[in-house]
């Protein structure tokens, strides 16, 4: 359920049961109101004014910095420090991923991100702060070549 809610715009129960059903689960719309309950799940505004299903605060950042990682192994060319920022390289087409859960997840030393379609410019508060925040994104598991 919770890949589901963070993956996809979820406005009602009975659409989250709907998804769940074609997933191959068996469940009520009762079974699904008490996982809501026990999950913590909230309703959030949408951009469009409607309201959605989402994770709470410690599992939104606990799906980021998963879906970090999966980023890291399959997009992440490389991380340049120049002063205060960093210039993150990215497989066509993943720069504007990584930037939003790297917003997500933050950094102290991050003030924010700019991406276009394979480049993430990461502005730090200096440039032992963009260093640090170098070594953190590489925690989450870049290949060795993007060292």
């Amino acid at each position: 359920m919770k890949a589901l809610v963070s993956e996809r715009v979820i406005e009602t129960q009975e659409e989250l049961v709907e998804l769940l059903r074609r997933e191959g689960f068996r469940v009520t719309q009762a079974t699904v109101s008490r996982d809501i309950k026990a999950l913590g799940l909230v309703k959030v505004p949408t951009p469009e004014g409607r309201y959605r299903y989402a994770l709470s605060g410690a599992d939104r950042r606990s799906a980021s910095a998963d879906k970090l990682r999966r980023l890291m192994l399959e997009a992440f060319l490389t991380v340049e420090p120049a002063e205060n920022l960093l210039v993150l390289k990215t497989l066509p087409g993943n720069a504007n991923a990584f930037g939003a859960v790297i917003d997500d997840l933050g950094h102290p030393e991050l003030v924010g991100t700019v991406c276009g379609d394979d480049t993430c410019l990461l502005v730090c508060r200096s440039a032992a702060g963009a260093l640090e925040v170098r070594r953190w994104l590489l925690s989450f598991g870049a290949p060795e070549i993007g060292r």
